[in-house]
């Protein structure tokens, strides 16, 4: 007999036995075994690979089937539970009396293990956190209120130009470059410029760089050791791999010269000389733990700052703008509420100011809720303390998540949530309702979004003086474009990426 012939039997029926054991082992044995679900989603992790990485960000909707079919708590893989119960998200993004850590396959995800969002451990991320955290404090925010006034001069500008040329606008780009723009300008003390193109903003690396991440936001996830491959791939094999995460990583790599520039400049100067102007400056410091200096932190985490500060901002303006733009008596009432503060087109308002107009704050809450923010699922962990949801016991390192657009899509909380209606916040207040809690585009916790501040001030700043000033009508976008359709990180339309186009249809005169 030739055993050399029988050997790939041999392996294959081994492969099987294995897989086997494996599976009767998550279905059995393994502590989530009597949580509901599809046994297929609990026995292996190849369910939730066809839906996310082979049908394109698709798992979310099966997801809310299993809810439909076996209820608010749903085991949706082998070591993870999803709980569909805005009531809940916040004892899954815990504030820091209570210690989460980071499911480490979403981590991953994100290709920046050095920075925040890559960080696991919760006493570690509130370490690296304390480093920045008074730069994003409301204080900080507001005395950055003179750059973003210029920034929205220059925007205005822009929209000017647009209406006297007949231009066709790409909203969400326009918005893109003003927050870039203040992103950087924070970060590094200079800005990166996008705002100065008058003709219009048709690219903008920060943006591509955060499609490309999105785009292999789930492969990610599945296949970790890419990043590392890609990483450290010759540029034009991973641009021939693939396009989008090249744009990543030649972002990066500017960003990691940016470091090294700024840590030779820090070690030429005794730390107590050493200011810290600016946030990249804070990273930097002398006084921060060599350890948390390494050019590989400071190119993560300034990475992720600038693309968080980037697009997610943008999109939810943009949101904003297309169904005020959609619903002229939408935008008569905010533009009627405006002249309270901004007597006349050029007049200036501060966040501070602005935040107290009722119907607006309404306008900025629904953009923030239908943009979603993230709409991936971002896991967490307790670590050592079980937990309790309803007559469930969820046993300590259990992966528990929930996904943002389930809790801007509850209509138990938002009657006919695919509607905007800024009148939901203005009845809720009136009513000492507090709505706010649930709105998640930030998360929730000690791991909210570190800019939470600064895009509050960005998103209230610009809605306001350019819906005061401008008349808007869509052009080739519906509200179809602006539904999630997929999920790859971030919520995604049917084909294409997201985009809001617009003519400037008038120029307020009063």
């Amino acid at each position: 007999m030739d055993y050399f012939s029988l050997f790939p039997i041999l392996v294959a029926a081994l492969s099987i036995c294995l897989a086997l054991n494996i599976a009767i082992y998550r279905l059995c044995i393994h502590p989530l075994c009597g949580f509901p679900g599809p046994k297929l989603a609990g026995a292996t992790f190849l369910y939730e690979f066809y839906y996310d990485v082979i049908k394109g960000g698709m798992y979310i909707w099966e997801i809310e089937r299993m809810h439909e079919k076996y209820g608010p708590i749903v085991r949706i893989n082998p070591r993870e539970l999803h709980i569909k119960d805005p009531y809940y998200y916040e004892v899954i993004h815990a504030g820091s009396s209570q210690k989460m850590a980071k499911d480490p396959k979403y981590a991953v995800a994100f290709a920046a293990p050095y920075s925040l969002v890559g960080t696991i451990n919760h006493d570690h991320h509130r370490l690296r956190r304390s480093f920045l955290s008074n730069y994003f404090s409301k204080r900080s925010v507001v005395s950055l209120t003179p750059y973003i006034h210029r920034k929205v001069d220059q925007l205005i500008r822009r929209f000017e130009n647009a209406y006297h040329q007949s231009t066709v606008l790409h909203l969400q780009l326009d918005f893109a470059a003003l927050t870039a723009d203040v992103i950087t300008h924070y970060c590094y003390g200079w800005s990166y410029g996008y705002l100065d193109d008058t003709n219009g903003a048709q690219s903008n690396d920060l943006v591509e760089a955060v499609a490309g991440l999105m785009a292999m936001f789930h492969t990610n996830r599945f296949f970790p050791f890419l990043v590392t491959i890609f990483r450290n791939a010759p540029p034009s094999i991973v641009r021939w791999m693939q396009p989008q995460m090249a744009d990543l990583f030649d972002v990066k790599a500017k960003l990691r010269q940016q470091a090294q520039d700024t840590l030779l400049k820090k070690g030429a100067k005794d730390a107590s000389s050493c200011a810290k102007d600016t946030i990249f400056d804070a990273l930097a410091s002398p006084d921060v733990p060599p350890q948390e200096r390494t050019l590989d932190r400071l190119e993560d985490e300034s990475a992720l700052l600038l693309g968080a500060g980037t697009e997610t901002t943008a999109r939810a303006i943009a949101v904003s703008m297309f169904h005020l733009m959609n619903n002229e008596e939408m935008g008569r009432k905010l533009r009627s509420e405006l002249k309270t503060v901004l007597k006349t087109p050029e007049s200036k308002a501060s966040w501070v100011d602005l935040e107290k107009l009722p119907y607006l704050t309404g306008a900025v809450n629904e953009g923030l809720r239908l943009s979603h923010g993230m709409t991936s699922r971002l896991a967490r962990i307790s670590p050592t303390k079980p937990l309790l949801y309803k007559q469930w016991i969820i046993p300590p390192g259990t992966p528990i998540s929930q996904s943002n657009y389930f809790v801007h899509m509850d209509s138990t909380l938002f009657p006919e949530p695919e509607k905007f209606d800024p009148e939901r916040w203005v009845y809720a207040a009136e009513k000492g309702k507090n709505l706010n809690r649930f709105i998640v585009a930030f998360t929730k916790g000690s791991r909210q979004c570190l800019g939470i501040n600064l895009a509050y001030a960005e998103i209230y700043m610009t809605l306001a003086h350019i819906v005061r000033r401008f008349d808007f009508m869509p052009f080739e976008t519906t509200v179809d474009d602006l539904a999630v359709y997929r999920e790859q990180g971030v919520g995604l339309p049917k084909s294409g990426s997201f985009s809001v186009k617009a003519i400037v249809a008038g120029i307020a005169e009063d």
